[in-house]
């Protein structure tokens, strides 16, 4: 909910925007304050706090100050951190779609996009070098490895993805120079995922990381591709974290087709649409 204020400020009016920082900065007292004396400490009208509050998608103050006070209480453990316990149906739906567009929101006005080219350069040059790109991750992040060696082999790269530790670490002892491995990770503190950068690195590999600032995976490869969110990763299922992953992804193999070239890319793309025609009811 936080973080969905935080995105909408600059499509508010001047007032409403008052009201909405009021809010982020101490949104446990905005819950509990009578509206006269949010009025006054935000130098707007009664009306103007619940205009902002039905601006936000609720039905009035009471309702705003409802949600946010769950909201502030961290809401239900290992579910979304936005979801409340009496939430119905129609309340799940907004909010998990509103804090997923939030995260990707805050991530297009914060991602790096130097770090995203530096990415994209090692990956560009593993391509030229015929070498071997490898996603490794964990448990969910696991899955997207997945979904990324399935992006990238149809641009016709030597690409594989591992989720066993076991299996990370014994092909990470194969890589070398010219190689390219890409670990995803929610916590970036996976020990498995951690031994394979390191083995990586020491083989002479390019080690790229899509994970948290701060937590040690981070500082373990040469390009770190930052994703931060809202979820706790000890608290919370990795919903918008997977998510912002999948997004990563895409935006680097969006990146890298353009740099291979449509007329590479078009012939084998329709070779390969073309041989899965059999494979689908007319």
């Amino acid at each position: 909910m936080l973080d969905r204020i935080k995105a909408s400020l600059p499509s508010l009016a001047p007032a409403e925007q008052r009201v909405g920082r009021l809010v982020l900065a101490d949104p446990r007292s905005f819950a509990s304050l009578p509206v006269a004396e949010l009025a006054e400490r935000a130098h707007v009208s009664k009306p103007t706090v619940v205009r902002f509050c039905r601006s936000m998608g609720y039905d009035g103050l009471s309702d705003f100050k409802l949600k946010l006070a769950g909201t502030v209480s961290e809401g239900v453990p290992f579910i979304h951190r936005s979801v409340d316990a009496d939430d119905k149906v129609g309340d799940v739906l907004v909010k998990v779609i509103d804090n997923t567009v939030a995260a990707f929101l805050k991530y297009r006005n914060d991602a790096s996009s130097h770090a995203i080219e530096k990415a994209v350069d090692a990956l560009m040059e593993t391509y030229r070098r015929r070498g071997r790109i490898e996603f490794f991750g964990a448990g969910n992040s696991g899955i997207v490895a997945q979904d990324a060696q399935h992006k990238f082999f149809r641009l016709g790269l030597n690409a594989i993805a591992y989720s066993d530790g076991h299996m990370q670490v014994m092909s990470a002892s194969l890589l070398g120079p010219g190689d390219c491995v890409v670990i995803i990770s929610n916590s970036g503190r996976t020990r498995d995922l951690m031994d394979a950068a390191d083995i990586a690195r020491k083989h002479g590999a390019t080690v790229i990381t899509i994970t948290a600032s701060g937590s040690p995976l981070a500082i373990a490869g040469h390009i770190h591709l930052a994703a931060d969110h809202p979820e706790g990763y000890d608290r919370y299922s990795p919903m918008t974290s997977r998510l912002m992953h999948l997004m990563i992804i895409d935006v680097m193999a969006t990146c890298l087709a353009l740099r291979i070239g449509g007329t590479k890319l078009q012939p084998l793309l329709m070779e390969m649409k073309n041989n899965l025609r059999s494979k689908r009811y007319a």
